[in-house]
C-alpha cells in the first residue's frame, strides 16, 4: 500500500520559482527521475550564467576528482561578464565523506557567496543517510528536491508532445497505456517512443502499434500476472511468470514486484468493503493511474477480503523463506505461482 512520503514534487512550480526569484544559493538534486532532474540541473545553469562565458563561470567536480580546496576556490571565484557563477559537485558520496572534509565542506555550504550557485547532483538511486551529520547540514541550507516519476497528468501530456514532435498522435489513454507498460521514467521511455513512432504506419498511434513494440517493465508484467490469477487465468499467467524469470531481475526483486500488486489488490478490495472513492482508492493503493487502478478494481471484485489476504500472507512468508533459506529462488517462485493459482 502507499506509504506517507514527503510532499510530491511539483516540477513545474519549481521551474516557475526559478525563473521569477532566480537561483538558490544551493541544490542537492536526487531522486531516480534522472531525466528531469538533469533538466532541472540545466535550467539552473541557464539562470545563473545566461549567455555569459561558461569556462569561467561553470565549475563541474566529479567524485573521482574531488578536492575541497579546489571546491572552496570555485566558490569563491567571481563570475565573468555574468551575473552569477554555477558550481556542479556530481556524483558525491556524501554519506562517506571523510570527517575533514565534511567540517570544511560545511563551511563552505554555511557561506556560499551571494553571486554563487552551488548544485549538489546525486546519482539515480542513491540513498542519503539522514543521520549523517554532514547530510543534516546539507540538507539544512539547501533547496532539496527528490525527483520521482512525474504525476499523471504532466507524464502524458510529455508523452504526447513527445509523439507530436516525430509527426505522430496518441491519445492520453493510449499514452498512458505506453506508460504502464514500459514505466513511468521518462529516459527509459525516449526510446521505446521513439520505436513506436517508427513502426507506426500510420498518423494515429494505436494500442496495436504499443502493444506489438514497446518494451515492458517487470512491474506491467506482474500486474497482468496478478490479473489473471485473480480472473482464473492460470495458462495465461504461466506464460507471463516465464517472461519475469526470463527477465534480467533476480527472483526476490520479481517477487517484491508480485507481491505488491497482491498487496494493491487487496488493498483494492479493502477500498470496497469501505466504500472509498476512486481517489481514495488510488491513494490506499498506491496506484497513480486511474486505468490501472480501475484494472486492479474490476480483479478485485472477484476475490474475497480473506483470499486477497492470504495471497499478500503467501507472498511474505515466500519472500521469508527466499532470504533466509539458500533453497533454489525460481524454484520458490514458481511454487509461490502454484499456491496462487490454487487459491492459497
Amino acid at each position: 500500500m502507499a506509504k506517507k512520503n514527503e510532499p510530491k514534487l511539483n516540477y513545474s512550480e519549481e521551474i516557475r520559482v526559478l525563473k521569477n526569484e532566480g537561483p538558490k544559493s544551493l541544490y542537492l538534486l536526487h531522486g531516480e527521475e534522472d531525466y528531469l532532474r538533469e533538466h532541472f540541473a540545466a535550467a539552473v545553469k541557464k539562470a545563473c550564467i545566461g549567455d555569459g562565458d561558461e569556462e569561467f563561470n561553470c565549475r563541474r567536480i566529479d567524485a573521482s576528482s574531488f578536492d575541497i580546496r579546489e571546491f572552496a576556490d570555485a566558490v569563491d571565484a567571481m563570475p565573468f561578464m555574468a551575473e552569477r557563477t554555477f558550481v556542479e559537485i556530481r556524483s558525491f558520496d556524501i554519506n562517506k565523506c571523510k570527517q575533514s572534509d565534511a567540517d570544511r565542506l560545511k563551511s563552505i555550504i554555511s557561506d556560499i557567496p551571494d553571486y554563487c550557485t552551488v548544485a549538489i547532483v546525486l546519482d539515480t538511486g542513491y540513498a542519503l543517510d539522514g543521520r549523517i551529520s554532514l547530510v543534516k547540514a546539507v540538507k539544512s541550507a539547501a533547496r532539496v528536491m527528490q525527483f520521482s516519476a512525474a504525476e499523471q497528468g504532466m507524464l502524458t501530456d510529455w508523452v504526447i508532445k513527445r509523439f507530436v514532435s516525430l509527426g505522430k498522435r496518441i491519445s492520453p489513454q493510449n499514452a498512458q497505456q505506453l506508460i504502464f507498460l514500459s514505466g513511468a521514467f521518462m529516459t527509459a521511455l525516449i526510446p521505446e517512443i521513439e520505436k513506436i513512432a517508427a513502426f507506426s504506419k500510420d498518423g494515429e498511434i494505436t494500442i496495436s502499434d504499443i502493444e506489438k513494440t514497446a518494451s515492458r517493465v517487470s512491474e506491467a508484467n506482474a500486474f497482468e500476472m496478478c490479473d489473471m490469477i485473480s480472473a482464473g487465468r492460470f495458462d495465461d499467467a504461466a506464460v507471463l511468470l516465464e517472461d519475469l524469470l526470463s527477465s534480467k531481475e533476480h527472483p526476490i526483486m520479481l517477487l517484491a514486484v508480485i507481491g505488491q500488486q497482491m498487496r494493491r489488490l487487496y488493498a483494492a478490495r479493502l477500498a470496497q468493503e469501505r466504500a472509498l472513492s476512486a481517489s481514495e482508492g488510488m491513494e490506499l493503493t498506491g496506484i497513480k493511474f486511474d486505468f490501472a487502478y480501475n484494472k486492479v478494481r474490476v480483479g478485485a471484485k472477484r476475490v474475497s477480503l480473506e483470499k486477497a489476504s492470504s495471497y499478500v500472507t503467501l507472498c511474505a512468508e515466500y519472500d521469508f523463506k527466499m532470504k533466509s533459506t539458500g533453497l533454489d529462488a525460481q524454484m520458490l517462485l514458481k511454487e509461490l505461482f502454484v499456491r496462487l493459482a490454487a487459491g492459497a
